[in-house]
């Protein structure tokens, strides 16, 4: 059986579909993926044994330069891609009016969320098998459960697996040593600066070595500041997703925020303990055994908000450096608080 696959972004949301892809290539022996993605997460399918084909999309890039996208030919040359191979079925696990528009080139049925459980409602107009699967549950399950309906078995009841294989992704060099994942989109989902220094303090104490990657400008810097007179503190060099995965695939430990890369953490099975304030890690958070979540109980998390409109009290004003200790509902994850947790995590993961 081949099956085009359609899930072209996040990071995040793309790692989520992996043990989905491990639960069908259990129950359908032989079943074949091929899989669309948006250039930048091209890597990670082809870390899954059950995917035979990536078709890298640049839906990001081409709604920025339309006409320079057409006349380049890129757009005829993947539609011609989505044309030249026979599917028996095409799933769309985005649930976006974006990533239906694709099923259009496809000949083979199409399945996906019904209206009452995707994203955008309209995509379900362009599927042949709709499915249902209710919200209120983690991405993970759901991503599993679309999969379950549209191939034909029953949800596996067990946690399932992402099928990576975290040996053969790991870098040459392993070690005692952390990573911590400080990059992330939101403002509010930064962790204060501040507490990375303090916490890669508190690490280096302990006797752990510490790495920082990063991906922009102003990670890189954020990095620098960190590990400014920290020896142990590494900024690392600018890795692509594989590089990236091979330090992870290494490290004794994770701590992140709510990013894309702690997903991959998790995908690795690498011990993480994530970090959450306005967002919810009970729909998004890291999945996995080897995971922990640390959520802010402030009066206002999750307020899944991407500016912070708190307003501190006079007591607060006194107590916290508004201008670092931002926002404020990190200030319940202080860097003690977080290195205790994450010798526990580390001291469960030992034993199981």
């Amino acid at each position: 059986m081949r099956v085009l696959l359609i899930k072209t972004s996040s990071m995040g949301d793309v790692i989520h579909t992996l043990p989905a892809l491990t639960d069908a290539a259990r129950a359908i022996p032989g079943i074949r993926f091929d899989w669309v993605v948006e250039e930048g997460f091209a890597e990670i399918p082809r870390w899954h044994p059950a995917v035979e084909q990536v078709i890298p999309v640049a839906i990001r890039r081409w709604r920025k330069h339309p006409l320079t996208t057409w006349r380049s030919g890129e757009w005829a040359a993947f539609k011609r891609r989505l044309q030249g191979t026979p599917y028996d079925l095409v799933i769309d696990a985005q649930g976006l009016l974006k990533s239906a528009w694709l099923t259009r080139y496809v000949k083979a049925p199409v399945a996906g969320l019904d209206r009452a459980s995707a994203r955008e409602p309209i995509a379900s107009r362009f599927y042949d098998r709709p499915q249902a699967v209710p919200w209120g549950q983690h991405a993970v399950q759901r991503v599993r459960q679309l999969f379950a309906g549209a191939l034909g078995y029953p949800p596996p009841p067990e946690q399932g697996s992402y099928g990576l294989d975290r040996r053969q992704l790991a870098a040459a060099e392993s070690g005692n040593y952390l990573v911590f994942l400080h990059g992330t989109t939101w403002t509010t989902k930064h962790w204060p600066e501040l507490y990375w220094r303090q916490l890669a303090e508190l690490a280096l104490a302990q006797g752990w070595q510490v790495r920082l990657p990063w991906g922009s400008q102003a990670e890189q810097a954020r990095a620098e500041r960190i590990a400014t007179g920290l020896p142990g503190v590494e900024v690392l060099p600018r890795l692509n997703l594989a590089g990236v995965a091979g330090v992870l695939a290494g490290a004794r430990a994770c701590v992140a925020v709510d990013t894309g890369l702690g997903h991959l953490a998790a995908a690795l099975d690498v011990p993480t303990l994530s970090l959450f304030g306005p967002t919810n890690p009970g729909w998004t958070g890291a999945w996995g055994a080897a995971q922990q979540h640390l959520a802010s109980d402030f009066a206002c998390a999750p307020c899944l908000k991407k500016t912070c409109n708190y307003q501190p009290s006079e007591e607060e004003r006194g107590r916290f450096d508004l201008q670092r200790e931002q926002p404020l509902c990190f200030t319940r994850l202080a860097p003690p608080r977080v290195l205790e947790a994450l010798q526990t995590l580390l001291t469960a993961t030992e034993t199981r």
